[in-house]
C-alpha cells in the first residue's frame, strides 16, 4: 500500500480479508499537521481521523472513493501524539449496489475507542 501524501502517519502492519481491515497506524508528532492543531498541545484533527479512513479503505480496494453519508460519526477520545504514537483502525465494509460501499470503522488507542464511523462511501469514476 503506498504511504499517505502527508507526514502525519505511517501504515506499520494491515490485513484485509473478507470485508475487514485492520491496520497499525504510527502518528508523527512533529507533522506539519499537528503545527497549527494545537500549537503546543497538539492533537489528531477529526478530519484527519476520518480521512485516514478513507485513505486506507482506498488502498485496500485499489479505488478512489469520496465520503456519501455519514450515519454516525463520533470523537470519543483526542488523539495526542505526544502521548499516543500508535493506534489500531478497524474498518469493516459491504458493497451496497453498483457503486456504494457500506462501511463501520473506528480509531483505537490501546481498550480506548477515539474515532467512530457508520457511513457509506461512493467509488469514483476514473476521467
Amino acid at each position: 500500500m503506498p504511504a499517505a501524501n502527508n507526514d502525519l502517519l505511517r501504515i506499520d502492519a494491515i490485513t484485509h480479508e473478507d470485508g475487514v481491515i485492520s491496520a497499525t497506524i504510527s502518528i508523527n508528532p512533529n507533522s506539519e499537521i499537528l503545527k497549527g492543531h494545537f500549537p503546543g498541545q497538539p492533537i489528531v484533527p477529526g478530519a484527519c481521523m476520518l480521512q485516514i479512513i478513507k485513505e486506507i479503505l482506498e488502498g485496500a480496494l485499489n479505488t478512489s472513493i469520496r465520503l456519501k453519508k455519514a450515519d454516525h460519526l463520533k470523537f470519543l477520545s483526542m488523539i495526542n501524539p505526544e502521548n499516543t504514537r500508535s493506534v489500531l483502525l478497524e474498518v469493516s465494509y459491504k458493497f451496497a449496489g453498483e457503486n456504494t460501499i457500506n462501511v463501520t470503522g473506528k480509531l483505537v488507542n490501546g481498550e480506548v475507542v477515539c474515532f467512530k464511523l457508520q457511513g457509506s462511501f461512493v467509488t469514483v469514476p476514473l476521467n
